[in-house]
């Protein structure tokens, strides 16, 4: 009977070990069908904890920071139980990871043989935690965990419990480092179709760039402006692109069609302008209203020839714009530099074919020669029609700079204009001479933003040579009796014209010489100078105190050299009517002024 006992306990154990195995193969089979690592945990402690039978299983990893913490459990109580996390060399656990072999406690709480983590005691009252057995999971000779069966009362583990959790932990040692390859080339996947996403976004730039500098270059050789760079790029780019002059002022603005936005003002672009300017590079700002605005300079060599201004509203969060937009707006800096200094060239030699031609008809006039006309028709002239002559003159401007505003003008009103015997000077039709020299003024005033004094005087019969000299007398006139910004015919001082009229010279001696002749006379032989006193005497309104400081003599030399003029011209001049005598030491005055070289 005893044999009988004997043999069916053999038979009861071999058929639980073929169960155990048979489910061991199974349990491995079904954890190399999966492939996140998260499941993969789960699953290893699921089949675990059915497979050996114990009151909870759990499996814990050493992480990056070298620390052991739990990542899947059957059976706990505790959430917080997942949470824990304890050094890797202490506990049941240091044990097992620093042998690489199994280790199990009849007592957990009370053995004495391992290091305890206060941590971990406090959940092991918490699960109420007695007996555990943990092996490791060793992937290519390096421990990276533990697995761990326990029981919520004492007992000890059998060798066949062990060796079959051992059996098991080698099995999920496999599908771990399976999952965690499988995660590794997931990831390198995702990592790879991110960067091919990004290549092909690169790419797609990298051809709208190109396809922006193909029509940046078909715009210069196909002889666009300024304004048509800038309109592509506000077609392209989207927002406004504004073109900027060397003085900060909006030459051409163009709008997207899509996506137009608010251009700022000249004012508001001169900071960011001088920030480009000086750093040479492309400078981004963003102001209160949202608006993003991009600046660049446009340079050749060391010229500074303006600026590029973009504007569009801000993205959200103000990103930073794209670098290869920059890099479009910088690139199209180079190419209006080009173009400027085209439009530059050309403009130099217009102006100096206009020069020329005005010089010639100047010194050919009166009349007009046939290849004259046909040099002013070549440049869409009618040289007949060239009726008013003007003269430009600025204390603060040289003649050269006055000749290049003028050149402006004379380019709107199919004139000409030029530099002639160290003036200023431009010739141009006129239906209104008055009104013609105050437009001139006005223009000139509010571009040069200084005081200029403009004098236009009509051409008879071609003679362009005497309406200049009469022009440039008169200005010199217009100087001296204290103007400095005005715009005027040479008619509106017709009270001055013996001045400025070479042809009415000869009057003008004989009123000069009937009015204070005999005072230049007695100057002449003496060598006295009573028409300056005469003159001063006048300008401070006969006070004899301020007429004495400005001659800087005594008041009774002053009195002698009064009463002396009186002998000398034979009246009472004090007394008696003296408009004459004034006017002629005016005109003497301004003779001296107008015939001075300048």
């Amino acid at each position: 009977m005893a044999s009988d006992a004997g043999g069916e306990v053999d038979s009861y154990a071999l058929l639980r070990r073929q169960r155990e195995l048979a489910s061991l193969y199974a349990t491995a089979k079904s954890l190399t069908a999966l492939g996140e690592l998260d499941e993969v945990l789960q699953s290893i402690v699921h089949h675990a904890h059915e497979l050996i039978g114990t009151d909870f299983t759990y499996l814990s990893l050493v992480g990056t920071d070298g620390r052991l913490s739990a990542r899947a459990s059957e059976g706990t109580i505790s959430a917080s139980f997942l949470a824990a996390c304890i050094p890797a060399d202490v506990g049941l656990g240091g044990k097992v990871l620093a042998s690489r072999s199994p280790h199990w406690v009849r007592n957990y709480a009370a053995a004495t043989l391992i290091d305890h983590d206060p941590n971990f005691d406090r959940l092991v009252a918490t699960e109420a935690l007695v007996a555990l057995l943990g092996v490791p999971l060793v992937i290519r000779g390096e421990a990276v965990g533990a697995l761990f069966a326990a029981d919520r009362s004492e007992r000890s583990f059998q060798a066949d419990e062990i060796a079959l959790l051992i059996a098991f932990a080698d099995h999920a040692a496999v599908a771990l480092d399976n999952a965690r390859l499988y995660e590794a080339s997931r990831t390198a996947l995702q990592e790879l179709r991110v960067a091919y996403r990004k290549n092909e976004e690169h790419m797609a730039v990298m051809e709208r760039a190109q396809a922006i500098h193909e029509a940046l270059t078909g715009v210069v050789l196909g002889g666009g402006t300024p304004g048509d760079v800038a309109q592509l790029l506000a077609d392209q780019l989207g927002g406004s692109v504004t073109l900027l002059d060397r003085a900060g002022a909006a030459l051409v603005r163009r709008d997207s069609a899509s996506s137009p936005c608010r251009t700022p003002s000249g004012t508001d672009l001169a900071d960011a302008v001088k920030d480009a300017h000086r750093s040479g590079r492309c400078t981004t700002s963003v102001d209160t209203a949202g608006v993003a605005r991009s600046v660049a300079a446009i340079q050749a060599g060391d010229s500074y020839l303006g600026a590029l201004a973009w504007s569009r509203e801000a993205p959200a969060g103000h990103d930073a714009p794209d670098d290869m937009n920059l890099r479009t707006l910088e690139r199209a800096t180079h190419v209006l530099g080009l173009l400027i200094l085209k439009e530059r060239a050309v403009a130099e030699a217009s102006e100096r074919l206009s020069g020329e031609l005005l010089t010639e008809l100047m010194v050919g006039s009166p009349g007009i020669s046939p290849a004259q006309r046909a040099r002013t028709r070549a440049r869409n002239i009618d040289a007949d029609r060239l009726d008013l002559v003007v003269v430009v003159d600025s204390v603060a401007l040289s003649s050269t700079d006055l000749s290049r505003h003028l050149h402006d003008i004379a380019r709107d009103c199919s004139g000409l204009a030029g530099e002639h015997l160290g003036r200023a000077t431009m010739i141009l039709h006129s239906a209104d001479d008055d009104r013609t020299v105050e437009e001139v003024h006005h223009r000139l005033r509010r571009t040069l933003g200084e005081p200029v004094i403009v004098v236009g005087e009509r051409a008879v019969n071609h003679d362009w040579s005497r309406a200049f000299s009469l022009a440039s007398r008169c200005g010199a006139v217009m100087r001296a009796i204290g103007h400095t910004d005005l715009g005027a015919t040479t008619g509106r001082y017709a009270l001055y014209a013996m001045i400025f009229d070479t042809e009415r010279v000869r009057e003008l001696d004989r009123f000069i010489s009937g009015s204070i002749g005999p005072l230049l006379d007695y100057d002449q032989r003496r060598g006295t100078d009573l028409v300056d006193t005469l003159g001063a005497y006048y300008v401070h309104r006969a006070n004899v105190a301020a007429t004495a400081r400005a001659l800087h003599v005594h008041v009774n030399t002053l009195l002698k050299r009064l009463d002396r003029a009186s002998n000398v011209l034979g009246l009472d001049w004090r007394q008696e009517n003296d408009l004459e005598l004034q006017l002629g030491l005016r005109l003497h005055q301004l003779r001296a002024v107008v015939t001075t070289p300048s």
